[in-house]
C-alpha cells in the first residue's frame, strides 16, 4: 500500500450515493461479517436524510460525522463517528469500500489521516471503537494505529447490529498527540 497516493476529506454531497450504495450492494456474507443485521439496515432515503443533515450542522450539533478515504483522489472508503458528545467523546467507524483493497494495510494509514479530523474538529478528548470480536481487520488496524484495548463484551453496538460480542479500544487525544505519527 506503501505506493498508494491516500488522502482524507470530508464527506461531500456527492459521497452520499457513494456511501449509499456500498451498504446497499453488500452482500449478506460480508454484512454478516461486520456484525449487522440486514433486516435492521435503514432504507435508501433515510441514509441520504442523515448524511445530508450532517452537512448542514456545524461541529458542535452533529451526531454523526464522516472523512472519505480517497485513494488517487477516489473514494474509496470512509470512516465516521456517532454517539458524539462534542468535547468529550465519540465512537469511530470503518469502511473499505473496494474488496480489492481491503486487508492490505491502507485502512491503517487512512485511519492515521482521519483522526486528526475528529479530535480537532470535534475537541474530543478519546475516540472509542468497538469493532466485532470475529472481525479480525478493524481489530488489527486499530491496534497498529495505537488505540489502547480495554475489554472484549457482549452487546448492540449500534441500530443496524445483533448481538455480538465486540472488541472496545480507545485513543486518549493525549495519546494521540503525544505517540501516533
Amino acid at each position: 500500500m506503501n505506493n498508494l497516493n491516500l488522502s482524507v476529506r470530508e464527506i461531500q454531497e456527492p459521497d452520499i450515493e457513494l456511501i449509499i450504495q456500498y451498504w446497499l450492494k453488500a452482500d449478506d456474507h460480508y454484512l454478516l461479517g461486520m456484525g449487522v443485521a440486514t433486516g435492521k439496515m435503514p432504507g435508501k432515503e433515510d441514509m441520504r436524510k442523515v448524511f445530508s443533515e450532517q452537512l448542514k450542522q456545524p461541529y458542535e450539533d452533529k451526531k454523526s460525522y464522516c472523512i472519505i478515504w480517497l485513494v488517487d483522489e477516489k473514494p474509496i472508503g470512509h470512516s465516521n463517528i456517532n454517539k458524539i458528545k462534542f468535547g468529550e467523546e465519540a465512537f469511530m467507524h470503518l469502511h473499505i469500500w473496494p474488496t480489492d483493497i481491503r486487508q492490505k494495510g491502507a485502512g491503517t494509514e487512512l485511519v492515521k489521516l482521519t483522526l486528526p479530523f475528529f479530535f480537532k474538529n470535534m475537541k474530543l478528548k478519546k475516540i472509542y471503537c468497538e469493532p466485532y470480536a470475529l472481525n479480525p481487520a478493524p481489530n488489527k488496524t486499530l491496534e497498529k494505529v495505537g488505540f489502547e484495548f480495554i475489554k472484549e463484551y457482549r452487546t448492540i453496538p449500534g441500530v443496524i447490529n445483533f448481538e455480538q460480542q465486540v472488541n472496545l479500544w480507545e485513543l486518549t487525544f493525549e495519546r494521540f498527540s503525544k505517540e501516533i505519527p
